[in-house]
């Protein structure tokens, strides 16, 4: 897992994440969310780097 940061464009990235979720409502928001992370995950592939996301995740809250 890469714990540095990694971004090749964050700022576009956040804008484009913001604008995906304008005028949705607090479900769809939620809907959205859990469709990106799959699909993200998905790209990723790697079953030991996603567990120890969501691990890493989870400790943060």
């Amino acid at each position: 897992m890469i714990t540095t940061p990694n971004w090749q464009d964050a700022d576009t990235f956040y804008e484009q994440l913001l604008d995906a979720q304008a005028d949705l409502s607090p479900e769809q928001i939620q809907a959205f969310s859990a469709r990106l992370i799959l699909l993200l995950a998905n790209q990723m592939g790697d079953a030991r780097v996603l567990a120890d996301c969501i691990a890493a995740a989870r400790e943060a809250l």
